[in-house]
């Protein structure tokens, strides 16, 4: 019997619809539906719990599952994958944002559930990064995981910003601009593209680094080898610190002189796929979508 869990913000009225739209087709199939224990009050006092939902700590969810289906957007669906790569869980992601890129299904799609029974499905793994924050001493103070990209940048003020980047001990440029955007190729789609990124195929190996606005006509954004190890300094004097962002979710400040390493993670994100199309199909219809 396959544990599925459920994961979206039952508090937003139509998460908790679309939720409950899957689980009547889960209910359908020789499955344990798990939902987070934290929202177990609140759909009994709406009257949306069920008697086939088996409430667990978070946590036991990532641990228990075997399939995790989150119905969201990106940014739902990046919170998940995180923490569902440590065990490798596969993540089916409902598109309940606006583009999507990271979901396989749309909720009118909900049919094809029943190949997560059937064996009718495909896994996609997609590279991460490990992102450590080092002292000024270069010795390692945290570190996290990326599968969309790491940030550096002056925060919600607008300034320009001084930021070194090496690639192993050998300097590659010093940059002057809004900031730096490190990105998987998943995360090619998201904030670098805006930027003006190159858009990558994620069976590509690599990392990609865009600057945001930068200061020169001859700053460009840069493709590295996977195996690489990214150090970022920050050298402006004009701030006493600067951030990093990773994943849109996770902040750190990061001091003058201290440095963020960004490598290939051992980690990967699974993806549940079921439709045939690739990705250039996708990226054609998510931005043809946003368009229109």
């Amino acid at each position: 019997m396959l544990k599925i869990a459920l994961l979206t913000n039952f508090n937003i009225h139509e998460k908790a619809n679309a939720a409950l739209a899957v689980a009547d087709k889960l209910a359908k199939e020789d499955c344990e539906i798990l939902v987070a224990a934290f929202h177990k009050e609140k759909l009994q006092s709406t009257g949306r719990s069920r008697d086939d939902f088996h409430y667990l700590p978070l946590e036991s969810i990532y641990t228990e599952a075997d399939i995790l289906i989150v119905l969201g957007g990106d940014g739902t669906i990046l919170d998940v994958a995180r923490r569902a790569a440590h065990k490798g869980t596969p993540v089916l992601g409902i598109n309940l944002g606006r583009l999507g890129f990271m979901a396989e299904l749309e909720l009118s799609e909900l049919d094809e559930l029943h190949r997560l029974f059937t064996g009718e499905y495909e896994l996609e793994y997609r590279s991460m990064l490990r992102v450590e924050l080092l002292n000024a001493a270069g010795e390692m103070k945290s570190f996290c995981y990326a599968l969309n990209d790491a940030v550096i940048s002056n925060g919600s003020v607008s300034r320009i910003v001084d930021l070194e980047l090496l690639e192993g001990e050998e300097l590659v440029t010093t940059y002057r601009a809004d900031g730096l955007i490190i990105a998987t190729p998943t995360g090619s789609t998201a904030y670098s593209m805006s930027a003006g990124g190159s858009l990558v195929d994620p069976r590509v190996p690599c990392i990609c680094v865009t600057p945001i606005c930068p200061h020169s006509f001859i700053a460009r954004p840069l493709i590295f080898p996977d195996g690489s190890r990214l150090k970022i300094k920050n050298v402006c004097a004009r701030e006493k610190n600067l951030y990093l962002t990773v994943d849109g979710r996770m902040n750190f400040e990061l001091y003058r002189n201290q440095s963020v390493l960004v490598s290939k993670s051992t980690l990967k994100t699974v993806l549940v796929r079921f439709k045939q199309s690739g990705f250039y199909q996708k990226l054609r219809q998510k931005m043809n979508d946003s368009e229109s």
